[in-house]
């Protein structure tokens, strides 16, 4: 898996978890990732129909009309496997699990239905790392 490729080829990051505060990870990071140009669509059921950084929240991800490339998901380990499975049905490209959160049974699956995935790893600091 070459994540500097998943980042090159992707535009829509759906972030599960999003928290319209701005002092939490979830926000910091995807706000970092919107100011290099991916488009976000953040998915929190406590804020459907509200916005966070300027866009419409969903309730799951399965509601999000457009297609998406990447999965990113803000929610403890053992909460991961719902949200892959959606991917799964959406079509995504990509599951990837944030800085802490593993899976192994959810990756499994993400990867027998053809997607790649990325586990325990920051989204924004490997872009940082990757792209400057």
């Amino acid at each position: 898996m070459d994540v500097k490729k998943i980042l090159e080829n992707s535009k829509v990051i759906a972030v599960v978890g999003l928290s319209p505060d701005p002092s939490r990870t979830s926000n910091w990071v995807a706000s970092y990732m919107q100011s290099k140009g991916y488009r976000i669509i953040p998915v929190n059921p406590r804020e459907t129909g509200k916005e966070i950084l300027g866009e419409k929240v969903y309730s799951d991800i399965l509601s999000i009309p457009q297609e998406i490339d990447i999965v990113n998901i803000f929610r403890r380990s053992e909460f991961v496997y719902p949200h892959v499975e959606e991917a799964v049905k959406k079509n995504a490209k990509v599951v990837w699990m944030q800085l802490g959160i593993i899976n192994e049974e959810a990756a499994e699956y993400a990867r027998k239905h053809g997607l790649e995935v990325v586990m325990n790893r920051c989204i924004a600091t490997t872009h940082s790392s990757l792209f400057g």
